[in-house]
């Protein structure tokens, strides 16, 4: 794909970037798609995969106690918790306000730890890499943000988040529809939004502006970004996704970039072949 090649004018070290398609052929790629990068927030998606899995095990279930008073694994999942950004503390009634959480992703992998007898690394492994072949892919802390991975496990995880193997259709379409609408929120890197629809585990597009996706993106695009420089998004409307990582921390350049990248890729996907 020739858009892809805007990525050589990123002010980036190293970026790679792949597009798959929903019937997981790859429509492009750019750069070293084997190389290990930190993912930084792009880890939730796959934590949140793994929640879903144990959800369809029967090992938890979303609307039992997890997290502060009041809170489910549901509310966890939807950053509505009420936790605060980085620590174990309530700063609000679950439900009520949609308080984005580094903390509320770290007591929902020891909710499933505690629940399964797993450490949560070794359950997302057993879980959801090794069935993808996810073999460059690691949790080593946090499931809210310390994966490390590769562009071409990536694009296995965005093939499976169209066209699920692991999961029942049912449950991945109810985790990308907005959960607990109508909750304003900030947005990190972009502000607040009003509303800041998520849905489990993945933010939704929806009309938020400014946004990391393109003006072309579908409000029923859904994903996540990183602040090491990283986004995952799926746009359904388009039937493709697109992975990019890179290893400049997110900023200013990537706010004037990634919108102009998304755009460019779901031109080029519209065109007749």
């Amino acid at each position: 794909m020739q858009s892809l090649r805007m990525i050589e004018n990123w002010p980036v070290p190293t970026a790679a970037a792949a597009v798959v398609r929903a019937d997981g052929v790859v429509a492009g790629s750019y750069g070293p798609l084997e190389q290990r990068f930190p993912l930084a927030s792009v880890t939730k998606p796959l934590a949140a995969y793994a929640a879903l899995l144990a959800v369809e095990e029967g090992a938890i279930e979303l609307d039992e106690p997890a997290g502060p008073e009041g809170s489910t694994v549901r509310h966890l999942l939807a950053h509505t918790s009420g936790l605060a950004f980085d620590e174990q503390r309530a700063m609000a009634e679950p439900g009520t306000r949609r308080i984005y959480s580094n903390a509320g992703f770290e007591a929902l992998g020891d909710h499933i730890a505690k629940a399964t007898d797993i450490p949560f690394p070794q359950y997302l492994h057993e879980a959801v890499l090794a069935p993808l072949g996810m073999s460059a892919t690691e949790l080593a802390g946090s499931p809210a943000k310390d994966g490390v991975s590769t562009v071409a496990d990536l694009v296995r995880f965005a093939a499976e988040l169209q066209a699920p193997r692991l999961l029942a259709p049912e449950t991945l379409a109810a985790a990308t529809r907005v959960v607990f609408p109508g909750l304003t929120g900030v947005l990190p890197g972009y502000g607040h939004q009003k509303p800041n629809d998520w849905g489990l585990g993945f933010e939704i597009r929806d009309g938020k502006s400014p946004h990391w996706t393109g003006a072309l993106s579908s409000p029923r695009t859904f994903g996540h970004f990183g602040q090491s420089g990283t986004f995952l998004w799926v746009d359904p409307d388009a039937r493709a996704a697109c992975v990019a990582l890179s290893d400049r921390a997110f900023g200013p350049w990537a706010i004037e970039v990634w919108p102009q990248l998304t755009d460019a890729v779901l031109t080029e996907l519209a065109r007749p072949a």
